[in-house]
């Protein structure tokens, strides 16, 4: 290459849902990345099968388009809170973000974090407030709010000089203000180019990259991914590779890869401000840097906030195990969580007293179970304990744990339901505003009390309601918090289900499993609509006599069992109860399977309290 490529690497940030994937779909339609006859999916980064189900971004992507002779790297964030250590490693790698808000909601408390990121790493951010078409959009309402917010977090009277761009980005546009037209997003383009400055020529520095994310690859292995701060990068070249303890070892790169489009490229050299991705080096891992040999200049490490939530991962032992999975011992759990840590760094795993038990630790109940799902997908299986929150000690002394801001939007009919529900939490009220009969409630929740309220929340607002969590500290210990209200119906019998018993059952609460389904002996098959464990036998069947009346058969219909996903379970289940994971099966059980089990485990947690 005779002349160096002008390089801007940005980053999309945004609350859930706030447009960012359909905005770096626009970047690239409107880059003539794709041919005239190529067929394009919406949301096209999200390529994860979890991501395109549940429409969220988990992980963050790279691509790259070219405009007015610069390359700008895009990078494609994750906007819930529990995949922030993505957002975390990203920043680092990008010149400018581009905070995406929602012109109805305004700013949320997700935008409030990825926004705090970037302000500390001293980016100059350019602000897009999306969706100016909906019925309820209030732009210039939430310009005044973002406002607000970049003085909250105290930022400098350069970050605060911003551009404040209008766009639809489902339809491609955006505008320089509310009364301009446009049918392209060629002002962002024009907008970024003239706020941010190309990376500047450091090709003849010694080199200096770190690996800010990890993927891998069939055929060629682990990849490092990163920003190339200083130098140039050459494949079938020996570097040191530092890590954050000082450690330096000797590696060989055998191929440099840039992004063209969605495309990775193979390259002879890449040059500084680049984003690259490395192969050859099969222990390569997050936040080290790769230095030449005569200059090691090792870059400060990746600080990845503390995990708030940990879960007990179990070696499944139900009388079920092992039916459907393909890795069901210690050490196939054991080597995925190792697996797993190397490319997930907010992810914590420790060894417990028993070798097939894993305590995991992560950012929050989506953040683990995203994990889970992907495990039973590859066909693991394991059984998993009650989320508990991680508590810590203050320079005092004093217990403190994790305190989240809450905001629940929902229709006003539904307001008194939602403050009375988080005061029993333990819940404090911070802002409470009504606006076109709906009413938007701000509160500041200890983690512990929030577990099992979304589906709590959902169900109270008949659907209609949204619940948004950011973790904002930490606090005092707030003290006891109460459990789920409702026992469980506990199965004491092992086989198929039958219409008969389930018929009886259902008026003595709700039914988890349908007739026919496998149940054994400790598994909770439904929850009791008293406070009180319930012991049922499902296979019960009707008495055969000499003269049978087909009527009385045919009258009985069931209610629709409800079926639990796995974030439900997890939130719906108890200190003694365990949500069995397997590849074609979410199953609730008791830790103790026979009765005599059960009453021994209450006894030993009465005495542990009694000690306390």
């Amino acid at each position: 290459m005779s002349e160096k490529e002008k390089i801007i690497n940005i980053a999309v940030i945004a609350h859930v849902d706030a447009g960012k994937s359909t905005l770096v779909d626009a970047f690239l339609r409107q880059s003539d990345v794709f041919r005239s006859n190529e067929e394009v999916v919406d949301c096209v980064m999200d390529s994860n099968d979890l991501e395109r189900e549940r429409g969220i971004t988990i992980y963050s992507k790279n691509c790259s388009v070219i405009h007015d002779g610069v390359k700008i790297n895009i990078v494609d964030t994750p906007g819930h809170a529990d995949f922030s250590s993505e957002v975390e490693r990203i920043i680092k790698t990008v010149d400018t973000v581009i905070l995406l808000v929602d012109s109805s909601e305004g700013p949320m408390p997700q935008t409030r974090f990825v926004l705090s990121k970037s302000l500390e790493m001293g980016l100059r951010p350019i602000l897009l407030i999306n969706k100016i078409d909906k019925k309820d959009a209030r732009p210039q309402e939430v310009v005044d709010e973002v406002y607000e917010l970049f003085l909250d977090l105290n930022a400098s009277d350069e970050q605060l000089d911003f551009p404040i761009l209008y766009g639809i980005a489902k339809q491609g546009i955006v505008q320089y203000d509310l009364d301009t037209p446009s049918d392209s997003i060629e002002p962002l383009f024009k907008t970024i180019l003239k706020h941010c400055d190309v990376y500047p020529d450091l090709d003849d520095e010694p080199l200096q990259m770190q690996v800010s994310a990890l993927a891998y690859d069939e055929y060629i292995g682990r990849l490092g991914i990163g920003r190339i701060y200083q130098g140039v990068l050459k494949p079938q070249t020996q570097y040191v590779v530092c890590d954050s303890f000082g450690h330096e070892r000797t590696n060989t790169t055998s191929q440099i890869f840039v992004y063209r489009g969605l495309s990775r490229v193979s390259v002879e050299e890449a040059h500084s401000g680049d984003i690259v991705v490395i192969a050859g080096i099969a222990d390569i891992s997050i936040g080290e840097t790769l230095c030449e040999k005569d200059h090691v200049m090792p870059l400060e490490s990746i600080h990845v906030e503390e995990p708030t939530l940990s879960m007990n991962f179990i070696v499944n032992k139900s009388p079920f195990a092992g039916q459907s999975g393909k890795f069901v011992t210690s050490r196939n759990l054991k080597e995925r969580l190792e697996k797993e840590l190397e490319v997930n760094v907010g992810l914590k795993v420790e060894p417990t007293d028993s070798g097939d038990c894993f305590k995991v630790s992560g950012r929050g109940e989506l953040h683990i179970s995203v994990l889970l799902e992907q495990m039973r997908r590859e066909g693991y299986e394991v059984a998993v304990s009650k989320p508990e929150v991680i508590l810590h000690k203050d320079e005092n002394g004093k217990t403190v744990e994790p305190v989240e801001e809450v905001v629940a939007i929902a229709p006003e009919e539904y307001s008194g339901t939602i403050i009375n529900k988080l005061n029993l939490r333990k819940g404090t009220m911070v802002d409470m505003v009504e606006e076109n009969g709906y009413v938007r409630i701000t509160y500041e929740a200890p983690t512990r009390g929030l577990l099992g309220y979304r589906s709590e929340f959902i169900n109270d607002t008949r659907g209609e309601g949204t619940l948004v969590r950011r973790i904002k500290g930490y606090t005092p210990y707030k003290g006891e918090i109460t459990q789920r209200a409702n026992g469980a119906m506990i199965s004491t019998d092992t086989g198929g289900a039958m219409t008969y018993a389930l018929w009886n059952l259902q008026e003595r609460g709700t039914l988890f499993i349908s007739p026919q389904t496998e149940v054994y002996e400790g598994m909770i098959i439904g929850e009791s609509a008293r406070n009180v464990d319930m012991d049922v036998n499902p296979l019960k069947n009707k008495k055969l006599t000499a003269i049978r009346s087909s009527g009385n058969d045919e009258a009985m219909r069931l209610t629709p069992p409800r079926e639990m996903t796995l974030e439900e379970a997890l939130e719906w289940i108890n200190d003694d109860e365990l949500v069995e994971i397997t590849p074609d099966c979410i199953r609730l059980r008791k830790k103790g399977l026979k009765p005599h089990e059960r009453r021994q485990y209450y006894r030993d947690r009465m005495a542990a309290e009694e000690n306390l």
